[in-house]
């Protein structure tokens, strides 16, 4: 085991406490990107953190997938998206109570979220195989978060804090893939009933199944692939707001009905 290795792996360690200790104090820390410098040390370190999270019982239930919007790729000068983990104490029911005091710095986004009803391991794979998997889709509501002060980041400190990810909201009326043209798919999302985000299926790398595409192939050459199960948060499909106590928010995207979050003090 070469000095070299050794040395970055207690780097990786060292960005994987400041995120932890962040999240568990609720206070903001500086960003990491001085330990971390790439998308691959980014997700080293959230590996670290998954690791842990599933040796103290949480339970993986799906991956969310960021950085679909082109015009955000260009802002980072990326070329592709990032993911992050979904664990089921994430999860909050439709219209029902969320604390906002759980989270650091939210915002809310719009996304269409995908159930899947087979693995999806091997690859390389098509949108076909994508569509055969799924089991249906739902309208869903992602609630980002950044441990890093002031959303300071950069696509090494987003991908090490979990693809920035909070909690997310889905609905409760399971539809049918093929009944829906996921890419036409008008979103509005409202703000104590005032509008505040708008935007289509094409938002998220031009079709959502294509972002799925995407995290599948990414996935199978690691060691959690997509399982029979896994929600997929596939991107936000307009700008995401900030969130504050007491805020109530509403996506409507059509096709697939409305979802609400409501947060508490």
């Amino acid at each position: 085991m070469s000095d070299t290795w050794s040395e970055a792996v207690d780097t990786y360690q060292v960005a994987a406490d400041r995120l932890l200790e962040a999240q568990r104090s609720g206070k903001p820390c500086p960003p990491v990107r001085d330990l971390v410098g790439t998308a691959a040390d980014g997700y080293a370190v959230q590996a670290i953190n998954t690791r842990r999270a599933l040796a103290e019982g949480r339970r993986l239930v799906g991956r969310k997938i960021g950085l679909t919007n082109l015009k955000v790729q260009e802002q980072l000068g990326v070329s592709e998206p990032d993911f992050g983990m979904l664990f089921a104490d994430m999860a909050y029911l439709d219209g029902r109570p969320i604390p906002a005091g759980r989270f650091l710095q939210p915002k809310a986004e719009a996304e269409i979220a995908l159930v899947l009803k087979e693995d999806l391991e091997g690859g390389p794979f098509t949108v076909v195989d994508v569509i055969r998997a799924v089991d249906f889709v739902l309208p869903a509501i992602e609630i980002v978060d950044s441990r890093i002060d002031g959303w300071d980041i950069t696509l090494a400190d987003t991908i090490a804090d979990n693809a920035s990810s909070g909690a997310f909201v889905l609905g409760g009326t399971p539809v049918d893939l093929r009944s829906v043209d996921l890419r036409l798919a008008g979103m509005t999302m409202t703000k104590d009933g005032q509008e505040v985000s708008t935007g289509v299926g094409a938002a998220c790398l031009d079709h959502p199944l294509n972002a799925a595409v995407w995290l599948a192939d990414t996935l199978a050459r690691t060691d959690r692939p997509l399982r029979k199960g896994d929600i997929v948060l596939t991107g936000a499909l307009g700008p995401v707001v900030p969130v504050e106590a007491g805020d109530v928010f509403e996506a409507h995207i059509e096709g697939l009905g409305s979802v609400r979050a409501v947060f508490t003090s």
